[in-house]
């Protein structure tokens, strides 16, 4: 069994066992490494962490499928853990395109990613729904030939659109075209986490940190949640003490923000080979 097929089993897996588990979302090689060393059980890419690296806007139509592709690669090679990725609308509004960007996600080497139904497009900001059903349908297709766990996204919630009977009703058509986990970020509470959670017959995506109300693991599986993400959070929780220290430095004149700061020795030991290797082992 090759090794990106025995990632995809222990990603699959992960999914079908009882209790939730945390994917939590790296946005670079350093960010792996040190999730990596934490014990998680998998990670996820973040368009949004990747775009803040690069000093740009998270956005649909301004990430190219290259660059995701190849930032995806890099979080890869920097972990022995599963890797899934978002990949956004899929680079493309036609159904061939979707499927496409699932076979180069594999070749990648990710074991999973996420289609969404938005369109980069303000004035028709979801895609139709038969059209959205078929975009899934595709990459599930070609998900099916490759060792892929295929996540489809409705993105209702995060733009305005909040009825949970029609997310309800794209993430039911999402299942039956072929996904194997269901996502719809920007859910309103608890409540209507756990009415999608009944309402689908496949593992449940929630982002926590994105808005609204926070929940903590315990909450979310008992609402029938399966796997939690964090989104660009952590990457904006980075963002958050950069600003903090620089801010206390350009206006108080003080450095009591080292006090905080992970030591250049903790960094080292998992910023090496040897300490993926080892937790591999453990």
């Amino acid at each position: 069994m090759s090794d990106q097929q025995q990632k995809y089993e222990r990603f699959r897996a992960l999914h079908e066992r009882e209790e939730a588990f945390v994917i939590p979302n790296p946005w670079d090689a350093g960010s792996t490494r040190l999730l990596t060393s934490l014990g998680f059980e998998a990670l996820a890419t973040t368009s949004a962490g990747y775009a803040f690296s690069k000093g740009r806007r998270d956005s649909l139509t301004g990430l190219g499928r290259d660059e995701i592709l190849a930032n995806a690669a890099e979080i890869v090679g920097a972990t022995h853990l599963p890797v899934s990725a978002d990949l956004g609308d899929g680079f493309g509004a036609d159904a061939d395109t979707c499927a496409a960007t699932v076979r180069m996600a594999f070749l990648a080497g990710l074991v999973g990613g996420s289609i969404e139904d938005a369109t980069g497009n303000s004035d028709q900001p979801i895609y139709e729904f038969a059209h959205a059903v078929d975009r899934v349908r595709a990459a599930a297709e070609a998900a099916r030939s490759l060792p892929f766990v295929l996540t489809a996204r409705a993105e209702n919630h995060l733009y305005g659109r909040d009825s949970l009977d029609d997310t309800i009703q794209r993430l039911q058509a999402f299942s039956e075209a072929g996904a194997d986990v269901l996502y719809a970020p920007g859910l309103p509470d608890i409540d209507a986490i756990r009415t999608v959670c009944r309402a689908v017959d496949k593992p449940v995506n929630v982002v926590m940190g994105l808005k609204g109300p926070v929940y903590s693991v315990a909450e979310l599986q008992d609402a029938g949640v399966r796997r939690i993400s964090v989104g660009g959070s952590m990457a904006r929780a980075a963002f958050g003490g950069l600003m903090r220290a620089a801010e206390e430095v350009r206006k108080s004149g003080t450095f009591t923000y080292a006090a905080d700061a992970l030591p250049g020795a903790v960094i080292s030991k998992f910023m090496t080979d040897d300490a993926t290797t080892d937790r591999e082992k453990r």
